[in-house]
């Protein structure tokens, strides 16, 4: 079982209990994902912690890393949803930070990525989705739905439009969760066949060392290129977090 477990890309996502908790016949157990989620929070929290906490002047490596994160989420958010949109600074910032670490914490050899469970994906979507529909109800009433109407349209394609744009609107959360667990759902079920195939073809002798440099350079370059998406897909969530919040600002244009 154990020796299936090593070359079992899929068994990396499993959830596992560690503190069994039933209340009123609800599985409420503190799994793997509850404990890499309080990991992600901590290590974030951490790394921002520890970078400001010298404020220097000439800022050191941390202290620089931390604030071009700062700098680079609020000139997305400014450029994306204008001045307005600095007051959800805490909440797209907060996001960017979970969906970073939590990606790249996933990469390191024995731990569980959580961002690669449609579950946790979709409950960030719904967050996101559900903050721009209640500040968009609050600030502009029923004028919100003008986000279904865009200006400019003929009144005879109006109800075409409306019902295209609810369709679309509907939809983000599954989009906005899909394409980062499938993201990383596949980079690691990738990395972890080509890992395996190392392990079968030393298992071979001095031939299957030999052929196993290839898998080998792949594996390589395939974490290297999952660097690049653990990035890249919470640039991508922040992105599309700050473009949905500013149909919340602005639904009329």
């Amino acid at each position: 079982m154990a020796a299936a477990d090593k070359v079992d890309p899929i068994h990396q996502f499993h959830i596992n209990k560690i503190v069994p908790i039933e209340v009123g016949g609800y599985d409420l157990s503190f799994t793997n994902s509850s404990l890499f989620m309080i990991m992600t929070v901590v290590v974030a929290s951490a790394f921002l912690y520890l970078a400001t906490s010298g404020r220097h002047l000439v800022p050191t490596r941390w202290q620089s890393s931390a604030e071009l994160t700062y700098e680079f989420i609020a000139n997305m958010l400014k450029d994306s949803a204008g001045s307005q949109g600095m007051r959800f600074f805490p909440f797209v910032f907060s996001l960017f930070m979970f969906v970073l670490v939590a990606n790249l914490l996933g990469l390191f050899p024995y731990f569980f990525t959580v961002t690669s469970h449609i579950i946790v994906t979709f409950a960030l979507s719904v967050l996101v989705i559900g903050v721009v529909l209640v500040y968009g109800l609050a600030k502009h009433g029923l004028g919100f739905f003008k986000l279904f109407a865009p200006s400019g349209v003929p009144a005879l394609l109006i109800p075409l439009v409306a019902m295209i744009e609810v369709v679309s609107f509907l939809s983000r959360p599954v989009s906005l969760s899909v394409r980062l667990f499938a993201n990383m759902l596949a980079g690691h079920i990738t990395l972890k066949v080509f890992a395996g195939f190392i392990v079968s073809l030393s298992a071979l002798g001095g031939v299957g060392i030999a052929g196993a440099i290839l898998p080998l350079i792949m594996t390589v370059a395939i974490t290297g290129l999952e660097v690049l998406v653990a990035c890249l897909q919470a640039y991508v969530f922040a992105i599309l977090t700050c473009m949905y919040l500013n149909d919340a600002l602005h639904p009329g244009h």
